[in-house]
């Protein structure tokens, strides 16, 4: 069984890149959806149902069935390795594992809200909302790659770090889109 060990190491991997790509889409979609909300009739009819549609697609079609085979590619390879179990780094790493399903369930609840044309979020609050996938993506390559739990100091500081260079390119955004609309 271990001899499959590569394949099932390229498969997660490439599954979470593209429940990675998805969760970095939707937010997106989410935030054109509620821009579009705000716009007079008849062009919110018609950029509400093109987003509702790509939106649909795009997490029926992608970020579900990888965020799934992610997952059973991962407990494959814990089968084939229990020790890493027993390793810290797994424990942090799995602890950022169900932050990323907690992430992954709360887009789902914003997606089903958008669906049914209920608006409960800003633009401005989903752009932000746009970089928790960023930052447990962050948190778990740097886990994986040096495969330390020690170290966790440094990596909170540098997560936090990262957050708050996004906190200000979105802050710095939004004073570029009040002057120009268009960018």
């Amino acid at each position: 069984m271990t001899e499959y060990y590569n394949y099932i190491k390229a498969l997660h991997l490439i599954f979470v890149i593209t429940w990675f790509a998805g969760l970095f889409y939707i937010p997106r979609l989410f935030i054109y959806h509620i821009e579009a909300s705000e716009k007079p009739a008849p062009e919110n009819g018609i950029l509400t149902r093109q987003l509702k549609l790509m939106s649909k697609r795009l997490w029926y079609i992608i970020t579900w069935p990888s965020a799934v085979l992610a997952t059973l590619f991962a407990v494959w390879l814990l089968v084939l390795f229990p020790a890493w179990l027993q390793q810290g780094w797994m424990h942090v790493k799995l602890v950022f594992v169900v932050l990323l399903v907690a992430y992954h369930l709360k887009n789902h609840q914003i997606f089903l809200q958008l669906q049914r044309d209920e608006v409960k979020y800003s633009s401005r609050f989903m752009r932000i909302w746009n970089e928790g996938a960023t930052l447990i993506l962050f948190a778990v390559v740097f886990l994986v790659s040096l495969k330390s739990a020690i170290n966790w100091i440094f990596g909170v500081v540098g997560i936090l770090a990262l957050a708050i260079l996004l906190m200000l390119g979105i802050k710095f955004y939004k004073r570029v889109r009040d002057k120009n609309p268009e960018a």
